[in-house]
């Protein structure tokens, strides 16, 4: 192994795939894999739970030296979202044009179809004693993130019944 290599380390599997995929997306919809990734943060929750961008229609150039005019982005959402989308177009063209970093989108277009969102399972969680379950709370209460702390005690009981089953 080569010393590049292990300088590394491990990477998240998102890396390459998005390596893969931009390419693709940005010659077939005109659109980046971080715009999808990051909608829900660019929109809000609300919005970004019940739409889901789609692709950047540019317009055409007759001639190389015509002015830059903006695209069209297109985003599929269902029901009332399209209304709170179309109110709030102002703001999201704005948002999402900081998120590019140039005026890249001059208006937005609705597509009302539904949007499928992936449906994470969360597992309940084993029972574990008191005492474990005091041990595990100490150990995790100095971190200051709650929601990695969470994470971290959910972890801990996860472990403790792994190796209650053995």
């Amino acid at each position: 192994m080569s010393d590049d290599r292990r300088k590394k380390g491990f990477r998240p599997l998102a890396d390459p795939a998005a390596g893969i995929l931009d390419p693709v997306l940005r010659k077939r919809a005109g659109i980046t894999i971080e715009l999808v990734q990051a909608w829900e943060e660019i929109v809000g929750p609300a919005v970004g739970a019940q739409s889901r961008p789609l692709k950047l229609l540019w317009p055409r150039r007759a001639h190389e030296n015509d002015p830059f005019q903006p695209a069209t982005l297109v985003v599929a959402c269902q029901g009332f979202t399209a209304m709170r989308i179309q109110h709030e177009t102002g703001e999201i063209i704005s948002r999402v044009n900081a998120f590019l970093g140039f005026a890249a989108v001059g208006r937005i277009k609705i597509e009302q179809k539904p949007v499928e969102q992936p449906v994470a399972k969360r597992r309940t969680l084993p029972p574990v004693d008191a005492a474990t379950a005091d041990k595990i709370s100490r150990s995790v209460e100095p971190i200051e993130d709650d929601g990695l702390r969470e994470a971290l005690q959910r972890l801990g009981q996860s472990i403790h019944a792994d190796k209650m089953k053995r």
